[in-house]
């Protein structure tokens, strides 16, 4: 057993201890963890994407929001931080019995450590402070081109898995995934943007538009409801548009979406319903957790049928 596995080894026993019986920070402010986290979770021999952010609520207490490799991101209710050994718990959301329960370390802008996962299997975690990535709108953009050919899915690739196949075809300019499968993305990656991307769906299903591959813009049958961030135009877990603007299921609908950094602006139907705000991290189901690098469009086709067409982008000009 090295250094740090001996280290670790006495962290996460003193992080049971603190699940059992937590004790909060002696000065919840001062706390290195406070900030955006970008982690990867250690599957066999796959990292896959994580988030963390961890806050300060009054002087009091540090409370936080956790983005597993799945579902929306989850709200913790308090983050304890016994002299540098932060730890916290999570109930399960949509799969798992067991509460998650996390125990780590901080050394400047690196973390690490180990969670309990939401079936009880132990893993190794790992992330650097996420960027913050605010900065000015660029003063002009290029002319919008397609990303999309009428007949061929060149320059897309589908997201295989062991076993699957690529259900995604391209007739007449209509980008179609009949039934539920893999999803996919483009071979290009991009940073800021301007994208065009019109979609249809049947009752009941549910698809989504990844910008730079992180974060999820939901397209979803959501006629008639209200608004939320897991609906129709929302950025799954994290930003509620300001109305449902959603058309009912087998209607031609529409996104005009700007990316600059951060921040984004949702145009649905024709209608400004998410206006120049900041997405804290990446969404359930990212790529990767990497966000100061560019990365693919990338849409959801394992949640139901639907159509995509006239995708086009913008990018800034030099």
């Amino acid at each position: 057993m090295n250094s740090f596995q001996r280290n670790f080894s006495a962290a996460l026993i003193s992080g049971f201890f603190l699940f059992v019986c937590p004790l909060a920070a002696q000065d919840p402010g001062a706390s290195g963890a406070i900030g955006r986290w970008d982690l990867e979770i250690q599957y066999g021999e796959a990292w896959v994407p994580s988030w963390l952010e961890v806050k300060l609520s009054g002087n009091k207490a540090l409370v936080g929001y956790f983005v597993g490799p799945g579902g929306s991101a989850r709200p913790i209710s308090e983050v304890f931080d016994k002299g540098g050994l932060i730890s916290f718990s999570i109930p399960p959301q949509w799969s798992g019995t067991h509460y998650m329960h996390l125990t780590g370390t901080v050394n400047e802008d690196r973390m690490e450590g180990n969670l309990l996962d939401h079936m009880g299997h132990s893993r190794a975690f790992r992330g650097t402070r996420a960027p913050s990535l605010l900065y000015p709108a660029p003063v002009s953009w290029s002319e919008p081109r397609a990303l999309l050919n009428e007949n061929s899915l060149e320059g897309w690739v589908p997201q295989l898995a062991r076993g699957m196949e690529n259900q995604w075809f391209v007739k007449d300019g209509v980008l179609t995934s009949p039934a539920s499968g893999v999803n996919l993305m483009t071979e290009e990656k991009f940073m800021d943007f301007k994208l065009h991307i019109e979609f249809r769906y049947p009752e009941h299903s549910n698809s989504g538009v990844y910008l730079r591959g992180r974060y999820e813009v939901q397209v979803e049958d959501s006629y008639g409801k209200e608004p939320a961030s897991i609906y129709l135009g929302g950025v799954y877990g994290f930003l509620t548009p300001s109305a449902n603007v959603a058309k009912k299921p087998g209607e031609w609908q529409s996104y005009d979406i700007t990316l600059i950094g951060r921040r984004v602006t949702v145009v649905a139907n024709g209608e400004t319903i998410i206006h120049n705000q900041i997405i804290p991290g990446i969404t359930g189901g990212a790529l990767d957790s990497r966000e100061g690098e560019p990365g693919p469009i990338y849409l959801q086709g394992d949640h139901g049928p639907v159509e995509y067409r006239n995708i086009t982008i913008s990018e800034p000009e030099n």
